[in-house]
């Protein structure tokens, strides 16, 4: 949807966001089995344009509700796989509808308000991707379940059955898309799995009003466990457990690369061979050909590297380009284009760049531009911060002539 002025779902999603901004901060709890978990731990998941207010407070799950989410999945295990695949199937599928009709504007606010997306990144990640995620899921996984040896032995019939991991999926989910919230628990649970949720930090509440909405289109008590907490205290627990068998994890490559050493250190005390699926960032680039068209490689160079702020595995963060087409019009249109940018709060529509997502993005960001700048490269726009009030970065392009210098190869 374009959520141009004027427009119904434009109406629609002012209306959720201005009723979200009167009602916060909310409470989040831990969710085991069913029932609200408060353990009284407090944190906060703080507005990343106005940081000195918070979408919500949730309770840290501590080692008690950490075990009792674990026993949980493993207890709502056997029902819930022998449920019929088609059962499992209409509960996704209408969960999907929730996502994109009932929810829709209330997922996207809690997107834009929490993690700084504009409308238009909102829309093509709570309301389209997460839709999309649950009805491709079904899809992809009935096309599995049809895959069956096509020919028998004289007076034999051989059929292959799916059957689910033995023990329990933990799914770590980051805070720059809520529908990878919604998918890295919902895709091993489509499949019959009992999944132990840790949300991330920063992406909370949108990733506890997904849980709501899977509990609406009937996902069983104890088959998805929502346990926000401390990353080292949640996951190092689980992935300790005799039962574990599977990690599904979307984030850096340093944390994946970690969790990886450690369940290798753990293996011996597995009842099983764990799975490990991981999504990390990525150092994308563009390679611009002499043969290219300038206008159209300027805008998606722009696109590639600032919507959401470059916060996406897939973001553009180095430019190669022949010193004939940089200055044959290239450098001009990016230049032009880059500071055209408005940078603001995603509730403005007007503003194409938001804030970063909180405080460790903003001196991290900040501080590669710094040492960019001490290398001996030109920043050529941007290259300024403002986190009086928000955490925002002016969208920055840096000229270096070294292929080694630092922000082209960290």
């Amino acid at each position: 949807r374009s959520y141009a002025p004027g427009s119904p779902e434009r109406k629609g999603l002012v209306e959720a966001l201005a009723q979200m901004e009167k009602e916060l901060p909310f409470e989040v709890p831990c969710i085991v089995n069913g029932k609200e978990v408060k353990t009284g731990k407090l944190a906060k998941q703080p507005l990343p344009a106005d940081h000195a207010k918070h979408l919500c407070t949730y309770h840290e799950a501590d080692q008690a509700t950490v075990a009792a989410a674990i026993d949980g999945a493993l207890a709502a295990k056997k029902g819930w796989e022998a449920l019929p695949w088609n059962d499992r199937a209409a509960i996704f599928l209408k969960a999907a509808d929730l996502v994109s009709g009932k929810y829709r504007y209330k997922l996207m606010a809690a997107t834009m308000l929490g993690q700084g997306k504009n409308a238009w990144q909102a829309e093509i990640d709570a309301a389209a991707e997460l839709s999309d995620f649950f009805r491709f899921g079904v899809k992809y996984v009935e096309e599995l379940y049809s895959q069956q040896p096509v020919k028998n032995a004289p007076g034999a019939w051989n059929r292959v059955e799916y059957r689910a991991l033995e023990g329990f999926v933990l799914a770590v989910s980051p805070f720059n898309f809520t529908a990878i919230g919604g998918n890295l628990p919902g895709t091993p649970a489509l499949v019959g799995n009992t999944v132990v949720w840790k949300p991330s930090p920063a992406a909370t509440y949108s990733n506890y009003l997904v849980y709501k909405i899977l509990t609406e289109a009937g996902v069983p008590p104890g088959v998805i466990q929502f346990v926000p907490g401390v990353p080292e205290a949640v996951v190092g627990q689980a992935i300790a457990h005799p039962d574990f068998a599977a990690l599904h994890f979307t984030g850096s490559t340093f944390v994946f690369k970690k969790l990886w050493k450690d369940i290798a250190q753990n293996l011996d005390s597995y009842k099983s061979y764990p799975r490990i699926v991981g999504e990390t960032g990525g150092k994308n680039f563009h390679l611009v050909h002499p043969s290219a068209e300038i206008r159209n490689a300027v805008t998606q160079t722009v696109r590639g590297a600032f919507e959401y702020q470059g916060q996406k595995c897939s973001a553009l963060s180095r430019l190669y380009i022949a010193s004939s087409v940089w200055n044959g019009g290239f450098k001009e249109q990016l230049l032009g284009e880059v500071a055209s940018l408005k940078v603001g709060p995603a509730t403005d529509f007007t503003n194409f760049i938001g804030p970063v997502i909180g405080r460790p993005a903003f001196d991290k960001i900040t501080g590669y531009i710094k040492k960019a700048k001490d290398a001996g490269g030109e920043v050529l726009v941007g290259g300024t911060g403002d986190d009086s009030k928000g955490f925002f970065v002016q969208p920055t392009v840096i000229l270096t002539k070294d292929p080694k210098s630092v922000t082209m190869v960290d």
